[in-house]
């Protein structure tokens, strides 16, 4: 009876590990065309405006 129960639960692992062993999907990673990293420059100019606020009274 114990025999029967190891064998049969070892024969399922081994089919476990086979079926995952081949289904495993294989991706293809893609080589990067461009090594270099981008750099971005926005031009954006800020002006600061120094005005004087009015007191709040706070």
């Amino acid at each position: 009876m114990l025999i029967t129960i190891t064998l049969t639960i070892s024969s399922l692992i081994i089919i476990n590990l086979l079926l995952l062993k081949f289904s495993c999907n294989k991706t293809i990673k893609p080589e990067k065309v461009n090594k270099k990293p981008i750099v971005l420059k926005p031009e954006i100019t800020i002006s600061l405006n120094s005005s004087t606020l009015a007191p709040t009274g706070s």
